[in-house]
This record gives C-alpha cells, sequence and structure tokens, in this order.
C-alpha cells in the first residue's frame, strides 16, 4: 500500500528512553530530582532578584528572565517524562504534541534570542561602564526582552505550522521522550523537503545570528579588557564574564550539534543524550552558574538568609 493512502494518525506513542522495567524508577527519581532543583534554583533566582534592591539592574533584569524562561522550559518537557516513566502511559494526542511543540520551540528561540542579550548587555557595561545605566535604561531593556519574546514568538508559529501542515500516516511510534523536530520529520509519510528547507534555514539563522552576535560581544569585550591599564581589573571584569559564557557555550553548543549537524552518521539515540542536556540538565545549571560565580547574588542570597533568621528569633 502506498505511504500516502494510510490511516492518517490521531495521536502518537512517545517511546521514551528505555522499555526495561528496571530502569524505570532509577530514571524517574533522577529526572524527579533534576525538575525539582530546577523550579526552586530558578524561581528563586527571580524571587531573590525582585526582592533586593541592589540586584535591579540591567543584568540581573534579564538574567530573571533567563531563569523564567528555563522553568518554563523544563516545565514543558520533564512533566512528561515523569508520567511516562511512573504510569508507563506513552499515547499523546496530535493537539498534546503540538502545543508542547511549539512552547518548547517558543522557549528554546527566546533563550537564544535573550542570551544574546545579555552578551551584548555585557559589552556596554564593560566598554562605557560611567554612561551604562544611561545606555541600558529600562524602556531600552523592556524593548529588548519584548523584541526577544516577539522573535521566539514567530519563529515558534513559523516551525510548528511547518511541521504540523505535514502528514503522520499510520506508524505513529515517536523514538523520542517529547515532539521534537528530528524524529517528527523521519515519521511523516509527506515529502518533507521543503519544509525542512523552511525550517533548517529558520533553526540555522536564529542560532547562527545569535551566536554571531555573542562572539563579536566578546571579542569586543576582550578588545577593551585588554586595555584596562590594571591586570586585577582586567582579571575582575573577565571573571564576570565566565558564568555567561560558560551558559552560552553549553546551550549552543547543544543546539548545533542537534539542529545544525545532519550527519548520516548520527542517530536518534544520541539525539535523546544530546536533548536531555538542553531541556533537563542546561535549566538546572544555569541559575547555578550565575550564583555560584556571582559575588552580588551570594551576598543577597545570605542576606535574605540573615532576615529569615531574625524573624524566626522573635
Amino acid at each position: 500500500m502506498a505511504k500516502n493512502n494510510l490511516t492518517t494518525v490521531t495521536g502518537f506513542i512517545l517511546m521514551g528512553f528505555t522499555n526495561n522495567p528496571k530502569l524505570k524508577i532509577p530514571f524517574f527519581m533522577v529526572f524527579l530530582s533534576f525538575y525539582l532543583v530546577t523550579l526552586l534554583g530558578n524561581v528563586g533566582m527571580v524571587i531573590l532578584i525582585q526582592v533586593n534592591v541592589q540586584l535591579h539592574t540591567p543584568m540581573y533584569f534579564f538574567l530573571s528572565h533567563l531563569s523564567i524562561l528555563d522553568a518554563c522550559y523544563t516545565s514543558v518537557i520533564t512533566p512528561q517524562i515523569l508520567t511516562t516513566l511512573a504510569t508507563g502511559k506513552t499515547a499523546i494526542s496530535y493537539g498534546q504534541c503540538t502545543t508542547q511543540f511549539f512552547f518548547f520551540t517558543v522557549c528554546a528561540a527566546t533563550e537564544c534570542f535573550l542570551l544574546a542579550v545579555m552578551a551584548f548587555d555585557r559589552y556596554i557595561a564593560i566598554s562605557n561602564p560611567l554612561l551604562y545605566t544611561v545606555v541600558m535604561n529600562p524602556r531600552l531593556c523592556w524593548s529588548l526582552v519584548a523584541g526577544a519574546y516577539i522573535c521566539g514568538m514567530s519563529g515558534a508559529i513559523l516551525r510548528t505550522t511547518c511541521t504540523f501542515t505535514l502528514s503522520f500516516c499510520d506508524d505513529n511510534q515517536i523514538n523520542f521522550f517529547f515532539c521534537d523536530l528530528p524524529p517528527l520529520l523521519k515519521l511523516s509519510c509527506s515529502d518533507t523537503t521543503h519544509t525542512e528547507i523552511v525550517i533548517v534555514f529558520f533553526g540555522n539563522f536564529v542560532i547562527l545570528i545569535n551566536a554571531l552576535v555573542i562572539l563579536i560581544s566578546y571579542l569586543l569585550i576582550i578588545k577593551a579588557i585588554m586595555s584596562m591599564k590594571s591586570s586585577g581589573g582586567r582579571a575582575k571584569t573577565f571573571s564576570t564574564c565566565i558564568s555567561h559564557l560558560t551558559a552560552v557555550g553549553i546551550f549552543f553548543g547543544t543546539l548545533m550539534f542537534m539542529y545544525l549537524w545532519t550527519g548520516s552518521g548520527k542517530s536518534l539515540e544520541e539525539d535523546k543524550v544530546v536533548s536531555v542536556f538542553y531541556t533537563v540538565v542546561i535549566p538546572m545549571l544555569n541559575p547555578l552558574i550565575y550564583s555560584l560565580r556571582n559575588k552580588d547574588v551570594k551576598v543577597a542570597f545570605k542576606k535574605i538568609i540573615g532576615r529569615f533568621q531574625v524573624s524566626q528569633r522573635m
């Protein structure tokens, strides 16, 4: 029977990580731990920035939005993983799959743009410290964040529309743990050539243009740092950028492996491992990276703990 004559599916089966019952409980405990730490870290970071006046600066304004994105990002994916591991329920409706795909794409694309905005913010702070608060005024900060969300939303609409206008026929088993692009394209019974061209072009544009902005920003930052007369000042200034560079390196590295490298030797099993990093691990690590390497955050956290201890004694 020709593939286009097969029955159109109304739902999908997520194959997940493993069919081995002995591994499901350990996997469940690991992902539950990651999820709780992610929510605690990112929500805690947002609250800490909001309640501490010293953190009401452009850098922490952007960081609070990164934390919001990370909390939403992992919440789109991880509950589905936990449900599958706990109950064995692998079925997901067509509508649920579309919704998950859309919001996942919104979060991923917006985070790409936001990390580029944060790199630009660091460049302004280091190259023009005296004019930093004037240049990065609240109006510009809100405009940059709004632009990141609008670009992420627009890209998600395009990507979701292109993907789910494809036909999905008799085979409805997605060899993945959530509705992502590579397994869906492999599952489609339509000719995906034109769709892949549009989606790949968009994906490459989002990843590469933001990576380019980050690269240029940090080349200019390095130039500004090297022009400083004090070696101590150079070391201190560069250390403030390490956390952002670490987060950017991990995030963009995994995205490039997943969506830009399309070598014939790459399998869905490799994609599963890489996807765990940018959907589960990175949202958990970001608040740790920014807090452990940031003196202002650690001081603000100690103040909150001190106030809590004082209130408990009263």
